[in-house]
């Protein structure tokens, strides 16, 4: 079998690693007085660069170079300096192997080290399990393993040995946790659980495929029949508390593996890893028809309100002309009166005038129809749905275990006493209920004449409930989104812990009075600069004057020489089928080897067959109708890879190495260093069966949708990808893309539209080290504010806010620092905390104080566009080429008229997966080729001048064949290293 991967390529190679910048070579390998007397004693200069260099490595990394080995050319250059001898020495070093053993043999004494031995390796890999009963990432265990064997004075392996005890820590690690699962069971509880495995009454399913069907269209019979699968994987009874008896990375890990597999895979199991999977599919099970049976309510809310008011609207629409007729004729009548009043005439007999008292009575009568509320509000229409509410409500009540914060007390007093009248199969609602709860908007509703509506008091009671569970002031018992705020954060005493040894992982001042008064004095200083600026009118195409700010737009002209060369280079690039091009990328990176096998880790036997796999995802085909169009290829084969083989983290693996290939291609550094990015939505239709899954947001129309929210490099590597509700902003996953993507990437300076920004994203952005730059459409609207008087800014006086506010930081300066180290430390995500944070109605110190620092960000962002015409045309660039992107996806991802019709959430994120994979696949390619073919042009002594290599672009599909069956062939068969030729420049 083959060993086990844990690592990349890169990461690998990491490990040991020798230190490149100058203050790192200076801070690890510089001499003190002893270490010189030490190497003087040696004779010759060869022996003493020789054991300068020993003594270098064996202190850090922590190795011993072997024989032949060389020593890279910056610590050589360092130490050769500081002993004044030539490096050329080195290889006069080491001739006689005794001598070069004999060093190590002195340097581990006088170091205090020894060698890694086997029985080091036993210790070794017990200690790590720990970690790796937390987490399966092998770089975390592979560092945490280097910590400690430093700790031991132990010199390090190779980077083999090292991913070879990482990986048998986390096998392990898994077989613990199997038993910390299984001994809490009883025989009850493992019948119950392999019950799961059988098939259903009707034959169809096993209990189990049952359990995980995603819920349909938002109705009560889908509501109640989620309920129903909750109930029973309650009545399972798993032991209280068992959740908690293993990290929760590893029990979702093992979860997300079982849900993978089909239950006769998991009844292939043997017992204790059968049960203990099926424990933890149970319990996050549990949490996800929670989760999903509170988001169905919403959905249902929200419907019915768009029923109400959309019937509102033609309602007002429809009597238009009549109560066009009313205003005309009470006109005529005001006219007659205001006339009557002038001249002393009968204001009746001026009526009359107008129109037969008869008439204006049952005029009268006709406009006390027609007229609405007196606030205009269409909330009287959702009582018209309530029966589709009742059909559900008692049971969803019953069902969810609620807890409110205080600021929720009086909503969830009310939801108990509608369980109590539910109970009690009660009509009138009780004259002493919970009232307080209730808006203004509601209270002509609510509080009717004759006590309380017990139809709207229900309904205003569930919309306060779905606003307050938003927020997170009502939170959900067994819940993963709908939990306590406080749950998702990092436990309190480990973050006090972490700040006492100032451990806390933000690169910024985490002391207050420091922080703030160090952004007090940049915000002083660039105020101060730009309202010089702008009274002098010497804003860099932009000018604030008494009506606002303009800025002018930028000039985003392609020079005519630029245009030329993208034209010929399009021309020269070789036509290509999408699966040749598959297989040629594979080839160049290897990334297929990354869907490994779920049970035995091992790489897919067929690669044609996984690339097949893949490309279904990506154009949106299918498996069933790719079987049809892959000649040699059955539905059965697709289907059982696609079982074993393709996962969400198999997928980042893959795309990973793709994009780690385009950043280290030397043509991609011409569009830019790789530290830049920028991120935007792209909305597909949801249709067929996955119509009910999908959202609306008036934004794109009344049409179902899902949203895919890229995240791409300066050099054109969409580096993550993440399928997203289209009905929340954009800004929410902004922050999940830069921290949570698996490419070698750093980024450090991040672009969006309008959409992509808040006073939220804002401060996050910054505290967890990241320079945001939105595009921001009304940036004229949006205020500055000023640490004191506004008055001291008088050229930027219309553009100025106010002043923020430092007391509501320093009061929550701590819990805003638990914030973030919880985000950064992967805790929780950052786009469900931006949800929470940015809900209605919360108004708590955490949301505003984090409102107030992102004040402070983005008036220090704003003053710096305002001056800086480079940052403009970076995030104007930046953002360009995510749209550019967008439209390869869109060509890409075209079966099926482009939509999305995977009813399950599991099969839409694959298709996201696949769709963002190729693109990158597609990327490289171009990247490689137009590579060659501007390198084609010079050896035909064609001037090009290198500037103008920015302006080509990868994104191009013009040449490649994404349509018709997919063979996979090579129509040229390419050696090793070898390339496909360029078309001439002559063909059309």
């Amino acid at each position: 079998m083959p060993r086990r991967t844990v690592l990349s390529t890169t990461e690998r190679e990491s490990l040991l690693a020798f230190p490149d910048s100058k203050d790192e070579l200076i801070r690890h390998y510089t001499f003190n007085e002893s270490d010189l007397a030490l190497i003087r004693q040696r004779r010759g200069a060869a022996n003493r660069l020789g054991f300068a260099v020993q003594l270098c490595c064996m202190r850090y990394p922590g190795i011993m170079l072997a024989a032949g080995e060389e020593p890279p050319q910056a610590l050589l250059q360092v130490v050769a300096q500081q002993l004044r001898i030539a490096p050329s020495h080195w290889p006069d070093y080491g001739r006689r192997d005794q001598t070069r053993r004999e060093h190590q043999a002195e340097l581990q004494v006088v170091l205090q080290v020894r060698p890694f031995t086997m029985a080091d390796y036993r210790t070794a890999v017990e200690s790590l399990s720990e970690l790796a009963q937390q987490t399966d990432k092998g770089i975390v265990l592979a560092t945490a393993l280097i910590e400690y064997l430093r700790q031991q004075s132990l010199l390090l392996p190779n980077s083999n040995v090292i991913e070879r005890m990482c990986a048998e820590a986390i096998t392990l690690a898994t077989r613990r946790i199997y038993q910390v699962l299984t001994e809490p069971l009883s025989e009850h509880h493992r019948q119950q659980l392999d019950m799961l495995l059988q098939r259903r009454p009707d034959g169809r399913l096993t209990w189990l495929a049952w359990l995980r069907l995603p819920p349909g269209k938002a109705s009560s019979r889908q509501m109640l029949q989620h309920i129903d699968r909750l109930k029973m994987l309650r009545a399972i009874g798993l032991p209280e508390g068992i959740d908690r008896l293993v990290h929760q990375n590893r029990l979702l890990k093992i979860a997300r593996e079982g849900a993978q597999m089909t239950p006769n895979d998991l009844a292939k199991f043997e017992p204790r890893r059968r049960h203990a999977t099926l424990t933890a599919v149970v319990i996050e099970a549990c949490a996800t028809v929670t989760d999903e049976i509170v988001d169905l309510h919403d959905r249902i809310l929200g419907r019915l309100f768009n029923f109400a008011k959309k019937k509102h609207r033609e309602q007002f629409h429809l009597a238009g002309k009549s109560i066009n007729d009313k205003i005309r004729q009470y006109s005529k009548i005001g006219r007659a009166l205001l006339q009557a009043k002038e001249c002393g005439g009968d204001p009746f007999e001026a009526i009359e005038a107008v129109m037969p008292w008869q008439v204006f009575t049952r005029s009268v009568t006709e406009a006390e129809q027609l007229a609405q509320p007196e606030a205009f509000d269409f909330l009287h229409l959702v009582g018209d749905h309530f029966s589709t509410l009742r059909r559900y409500v008692p049971e969803f009540l019953d069902i969810l275990k609620l807890r409110a914060a205080p600021a929720a007390k009086d909503v969830l007093a009310a939801i108990d006493t509608i369980r109590v009248m539910n109970l009690n199969d009660a009509r009138k609602v009780p004259a002493d209920a919970p009232t307080s709860f209730i808006k203004k908007r509601w209270e002509p509703l609510v509080l009717a004449k004759n006590g309380i509506d017990r139809r709207y008091y229900e309904l205003c009671a569930l919309s306060e409930l779905r606003n307050r569970l938003r927020s997170g002031d009502i939170w959900v018992q067994g819940s993963r989104q709908f939990k306590d705020f406080d749950e998702y954060l990092l436990p309190a005493e480990k973050f006090v812990a972490l700040r006492e040894s100032r451990l806390l992982p933000l690169p910024i001042a985490t002391d207050c009075e420091r922080y703030l008064n160090e952004r007090r004095r940049l915000l002083e200083l660039k105020l101060a600069t730009v309202n010089r600026l702008a009274a002098a009118n010497k804003l860099p195409d932009a000018i604030i004057t008494e009506s606002g700010l303009k800025i002018s737009p930028l000039d985003a002209a392609v020079p005519m020489e630029a245009q030329t060369l993208i034209d010929q280079t399009a021309l020269m690039l070789p036509r290509v089928k999408i699966t040749e091009l598959l297989m040629e990328v594979d080839e160049w990176t290897g990334f297929t080897r990354h869907f490994t096998h779920l049970k035995t880790g091992e790489s897919a036997g067929d690669k044609t067959l996984l690339l097949t796999t893949i490309l279904a995802d990506a154009i949106n085909l299918g498996l069933t109708k790719m079987a049809e169009s892959c000649p040699g290829t059955t539905y059965a084969k697709l289907s059982w890879l696609q079982a074993w083989h393709i996962r969400d983290e198999t997928y980042s693996q893959g795309l990973a190495d793709l994009v780690n290939a385009q950043s280290a291609h030397a043509f991609a550094s011409h569009w830019g260093d790789g530290t830049t990015s920028s991120s935007d939505g792209q909305r597909f239709k949801a249709g067929g069966r996955a119509e009910s899954t999908g959202h609306i947001n008036p934004k794109y129309g009344s049409e179902p949708g899902r949203m895919i929210y890229t995240h791409i490099s300066d050099q054109y590597a969409p580096y993550h990808s993440k399928l997203v509700n289209v009905g929340v902003r954009d800004s929410t996953y902004v922050l999940d893309g830069l921290l949570y993507h698996e490419s070698d990437l750093r980024i450090q300076e991040h672009y969006t539209d309008t959409n992509g920004f808040t006073d939220h994203v804002f401060a996050l952005m910054h505290l967890l080290g990241f320079r945001f730059s939105p595009r921001i459409r009304d940036l004229a609207d949006s205020k500055l504010y000023v640490p004191d008087n506004p008055d001291d800014y008088p050229a930027l006086a219309p553009m100025i806010g106010g002043a923020y506010k430092e007391k509501l930081i320093r009061t929550h300066w701590d819990e805003v620092l638990r914030l973030a180290t919880s985000i950064r430390q992967g805790t929780v995500t950052a786009s469900l905390m931006l949800r929470k944070l940015g809900s209605y109605p919360r108004q708590n110190g955490l949301a505003v104080a984090l409102r107030e620092l992102g004040r402070i960000e983005r008036t220090l962002f704003t003053l710096d566009w305002l001056q800086d015409l480079e940052l403009r045309r970076r995030s104007h660039a930046g953002l360009n080429k995510g749209e550019a992107r967008n439209a390869l996806a869109r060509s890409v991802f075209f079966y099926r008229l482009g939509e999305i019709r995977d009813r399950s959430f599991e099969q839409q994120r694959y298709r996201a997966s696949g769709l963002n994979l190729v693109t990158a696949a597609i990327v490289l390619w171009n990247t490689v080729y137009l590579e060659r073919a501007v390198q084609a042009l010079k050896d035909r002594d064609m001037s090009v001048d290198p500037v103008l290599y920015s302006y080509l672009s990868p994104l191009g599909w013009e040449h490649i064949n994404l349509t018709g069956d997919y063979v996979w062939r090579k129509s040229h068969k390419l050696q090793h290293g070898k390339f496909r030729p360029l078309r001439p420049l002559a063909e059309r």
